[in-house]
């Protein structure tokens, strides 16, 4: 996957797109999904441009992906959501059905999330 520089979340960062702001450093932006699939449900992004996990795993400085981690820590216990429990995800490439092409984790809670996959039939 190839980064777009106007993809929505660049132009969320460049301050084109307003965000419901829950948290942000340096290096990391973590705002409210406009479509929410749990009742937390916040889209973490790092702020530097990163197509993929892959990408971002091989280029980001050893600094900023640490922030990136620690921000989703950060995200679960100011939504309240580290007490009882969450999940992060993140949609890699088109197996993985990223729909966006800048890494995003996505960190949801607030109710029993269920199974994470179905078993393979």
């Amino acid at each position: 996957m190839t980064y777009d520089p106007n993809n929505v979340f660049a132009r969320i960062l460049r301050g084109e797109i307003p965000c419901k702001k829950v948290h942000e450093n340096e290096h990391v932006l973590a705002f409210h999904d406009i479509n929410p699939q749990a009742p937390v449900h916040v889209l973490v992004i790092p702020k530097g441009a990163y197509a993929s996990m892959d990408d971002f795993t091989a280029n980001a400085p050893p600094a900023e992906q640490a922030a990136v981690m620690k921000a989703m820590g950060d995200v679960a216990r100011l939504t309240g959501v580290a007490a009882t429990g969450y999940r992060v995800i993140s949609n890699c490439g088109g197996d993985g059905h990223q729909d966006v092409p800048h890494l995003h984790f996505h960190v949801l809670g607030g109710r029993p999330l269920g199974r994470m996959l179905g078993k393979a039939g």
